[in-house]
């Protein structure tokens, strides 16, 4: 496994449950990070140590982990390089690194982050500071702005958003702060039932919705926004704003002979048995793989045991499993309730209760993916306890 985040980890520990012998992960880093609780860290709901564990606490056992970076794949000679100088060989290979922010598809909006005025959730170090400018504006405009360029669960970068229109509307300055929502798809979640019921919480705080909206550039100096609309460009200043920027592939899998034309420099795997077509022995997971779908964490539970069937199955001749495209988004609506849209890659519901009823916000749903959820993911995912 290139990765040692949730997916790295999660299937190395199914391997290893189901019998597989031989597991290694290469992970540089040393700090592992339940990273859907940073939109709670930048609603004030949550602290990065909340998130955190020592990397070593959380690799499987008898799983061989390998601390360094990897600098390049050379799928022809089964092999994969490491920045110190060695070379790991691999019968599967499972490529799952996630991706990273892309500041470059956006102009001036790094520089921006290194003000006050400026946050994102998407990065650890930027998340406590959300919080801060958020609860701290008392009036002006606050734009939150959401990319639809390979961002992991972006509907997720709507918490913040609720939550600090919740605080607000709670401590009186609501009516003061105009709300900008600029969200570069058509729709806030791709499940219909659910992007009504977000649309109309929306509009309850006075949020003005602009889809098929996006960045062009941030002039930090100004505080100004440039915004290619449906109709041209338009121009936007702002006293806070919040981020979920595009991503983008590690460097390195760009030249690795992994990817396509049409991947956007993500690993090319087929979709639904998430198997490289031109590289059998390779398989793709997460944020890092195109699989025509929502990245998200949720969706690794559905794909971990896709993989590692199939990787058995692949050496045997069985009949591999395939992957739907399932997704999740949870969405905090209030400082109290959340609603959760479960839907596959053609935006059709798959909800995994029908009762109670998901898209309809709750508390007890709330209180579940605040604190139930990161022991589920602790205590049973990345035990490798999927199906």
């Amino acid at each position: 496994m290139v990765g040692g985040g949730n997916a790295g980890i999660s299937l190395a520990a199914k391997l290893r449950r189901d019998g597989c012998r031989d597991v290694a992960i290469v992970e540089p880093k040393q700090v592992h990070e339940y990273r859907p609780l940073l939109s709670y860290v930048a609603s004030g709901m949550a602290t990065l140590d909340d998130l955190r564990k020592p990397q070593a606490s959380v690799m499987p056992r008898g799983v061989r982990w390998y601390a360094g970076s990897v600098v390049g794949i050379e799928p022809e000679r089964s092999l994969v390089r490491l920045a110190d100088g060695e070379d790991l060989t691999y019968s599967d290979l499972v490529v799952c690194p996630g991706s990273q922010v892309d500041w470059d598809a956006i102009p001036g909006a790094q520089q921006a982050m290194t003000t006050p005025q400026a946050s994102t959730s998407y990065l650890p170090e930027l998340a406590p500071g959300t919080w801060t400018m958020l609860s701290s504006l008392v009036a002006g405009t606050a734009v939150f702005a959401i990319s639809d360029r390979h961002v992991p669960c972006a509907p997720v970068g709507l918490k913040p958003l609720f939550t600090a229109a919740d605080h607000w509307r709670r401590t009186g300055a609501l009516d003061a702060i105009t709300i900008e929502l600029l969200v570069s798809g058509e729709h806030l979640v791709d499940l219909p039932r659910a992007d009504r019921e977000l649309r109309s919480v929306a509009e309850s705080y006075g949020v003005h919705v602009r889809t098929r909206t996006s960045i062009e550039s941030v002039d930090a100096f100004t505080r100004s926004l440039r915004l290619r609309t449906p109709d041209g460009f338009d121009d936007l200043r702002y006293d806070a704003l919040y981020l979920a920027p595009p991503h983008r592939a590690p460097d390195w899998l760009a030249t690795s002979g992994l990817t396509s034309p049409t991947s956007d420099g993500f690993l090319a795997v087929d979709p639904r048995t998430l198997q490289l077509v031109a590289h059998p022995t390779v398989w793709g997971l997460g944020d890092a793989a195109a699989v025509d779908a929502l990245p998200s964490g949720g969706a690794l539970r559905k794909q971990v045991p896709v993989v590692a069937h199939n990787i058995a199955a692949r050496r045997t001749g069985a009949t591999m499993r395939r992957y739907d495209g399932y997704s999740v988004a949870p969405v905090t609506t209030s400082r109290r309730e959340l609603l959760l849209a479960e839907f596959d890659r053609d935006g059709r519901p798959e909800p995994t209760t029908s009762t109670p009823d998901l898209v309809r916000p709750r508390r007890s749903l709330l209180l579940f993916d605040r604190y139930l959820e990161p022991q589920v993911y602790w205590h049973r995912l990345l035990k490798g306890k999927v199906s």
